[in-house]
């Protein structure tokens, strides 16, 4: 079941547009990453879903319902642009966004006191926000996120301002969420977490959705025939050339697999693995054999550069 809907998304501004006939499902529970280059189309896309723009024309859905202020309470959004309030007090900062998402009391300080624990800010309640690390304060800015218990999570660029350490409490408490079945969405430009923890992405880029699915039917889909091979002893690269299976092959630093001798191969179109095992088993005996799927990185730079179709999976 999906807890977020988007059905022919559009907004423009003059005679940009900023969202473009955009489709896209969110599935309950999942851990989502919606990706793209500065000024795709994501900031104008999350605001819209947390009411703070209007669309032009299409449909957004949160649990069924049309967002709106009524649909609210549904959502914790932390915008790139930190927006907390200086002069007031952790502990004041986080009840009154909490408040103003329709948390009851009670149970925003108990969700207060145990996310400050798990921050490892209970000393730092009665301190005036201003005075905090940069690093503390985005604490406090994702506290106020999730305090009052909201059912889809939507954060954007979480780790920025996070050394390796808070960036790892981060990624256990985004996984703590996922084991409530909190739906998580990611906006980053962090591709290794991305691909670390989300089963699901979306690429944006100029207004239009490029590509949605599962990150692995998506590498499946553009792998590009690479593979990984590792021999006991060395290979003819002559003979293998030869072999008319192989399109490229040349030896790369060792994996240290059982120490053999480790290359790179591109297969010809139309060859199919067991093609390459057989002509290569020819030669030496086959310690090692993997298809390389590109990394999230690879597909992000291939879909954002040059002219790339629509493609859903």
């Amino acid at each position: 079941m999906n807890i977020l809907e988007i059905k022919s998304l559009n907004k423009q501004y003059g005679q940009l547009k900023a969202l473009d006939n955009v489709d896209l499902d969110v599935t309950r529970g999942s851990i989502f990453g919606l990706l793209g280059p500065n000024g795709a189309g994501k900031t104008t896309l999350l605001r819209i879903i947390n009411s703070i723009l209007v669309k032009d024309s299409g449909s957004v859905k949160i649990n069924g319902e049309d967002v709106s202020l009524a649909t609210s309470h549904y959502l914790g959004y932390m915008p790139e642009e930190r927006g907390l309030y200086g002069k007031m007090q952790v502990e004041e900062q986080i009840m009154y966004f909490g408040l103003l998402k329709g948390g009851e009391k009670s149970m925003l300080r108990q969700n207060m006191k145990e996310y400050m624990e798990l921050f490892e800010l209970s000393s730092d309640g009665k301190r005036k926000v201003e005075e905090l690390s940069k690093g503390n304060q985005q604490k406090v800015q994702i506290i106020s996120t999730l305090v009052h218990d909201p059912e889809l999570v939507i954060l954007d660029e979480p780790f920025s301002g996070f050394d390796p350490i808070n960036g790892a409490l981060l990624t256990q408490l985004i996984n703590r969420l996922h084991n409530r079945n909190v739906t998580v969405m990611l906006s980053s430009h962090n591709m290794p977490a991305i691909e670390e923890m989300c089963s699901d992405i979306a690429l944006i880029n100029r207004g239009q959705m490029l590509l949605s699915g599962r990150i692995e039917d998506i590498k499946e889909a553009n792998k590009t025939g690479k593979l990984e091979l590792t021999t006991r002893s060395p290979l003819s690269v002559g003979l293998a050339m030869d072999s008319e299976v192989v399109e490229s092959i040349e030896q790369i630093d060792s994996k240290d697999w059982r120490k053999g001798t480790t290359y790179s191969i591109r297969r010809r179109p139309n060859v199919s693995n067991n093609d390459i095992l057989q002509a290569i088993s020819m030669q030496a005996e086959i310690l090692h054999f993997e298809e390389v799927l590109p990394s999230l990185n690879d597909i992000f730079i291939k879909y954002t550069v040059g002219e790339i179709p629509n493609k859903n999976l």
